[in-house]
């Protein structure tokens, strides 16, 4: 099958070849990086918040900070957190019963929680560790530890 002549007058121009279809380059997104990620910080130690708030937020990620599990509540009830990192060991409202509390009322939130403790000797907080599937962190602990406790949780890498 031939391809059909074009007819050209004598002195005229010819017609411009087309141009090239554009390229067209796909950049992937990676959901883990689209926006900052958002990280609740239950701790009692001022110091220790203060550290991890700086730190984090150096990382690009949102902080909340609060002090025991009943202002968790209040947080993970107006919201979801990309990573929940809670001391076990705190007054009124300690880490487990937050957790428990979480477990009754947004349970896919419970995958995303790195405890927190410097207590890891005693048996109740060994007992309660043993029985849920979250990450750890041992205090004092590195930020290379809180950032790969942060990866495993989020998908996050740093």
């Amino acid at each position: 099958m031939s391809t059909p002549a074009e007819f050209i007058q004598p002195g005229a121009k010819p017609p411009d070849p087309e141009p090239p279809a554009p390229r067209v380059y796909e950049i992937p997104e990676d959901p883990s990086q689209a926006r900052p990620q958002t990280v609740l910080v239950l701790e009692d130690d001022p110091e220790l918040c203060s550290m991890l708030q700086v730190t984090l937020e150096q990382q690009d990620y949102r902080v909340t900070i609060v002090h025991n599990g009943a202002q968790g509540v209040q947080q993970i009830l107006a919201r979801n957190f990309d990573a929940i990192l809670c001391d076990i060991m705190m007054p009124n409202f300690p880490g487990d019963m937050f957790y428990l509390a979480v477990q009754r009322t947004k349970p896919d939130l419970c995958k995303r929680f790195i405890f927190m403790t410097g207590h890891q000797n005693d048996p109740k907080i060994r007992e309660f560790l043993a029985r849920v599937p979250c990450r750890i962190l041992y205090k004092p602990f590195t930020m290379r530890a809180l950032f790969d406790a942060l990866e495993s949780v989020t998908g996050r890498s740093h």
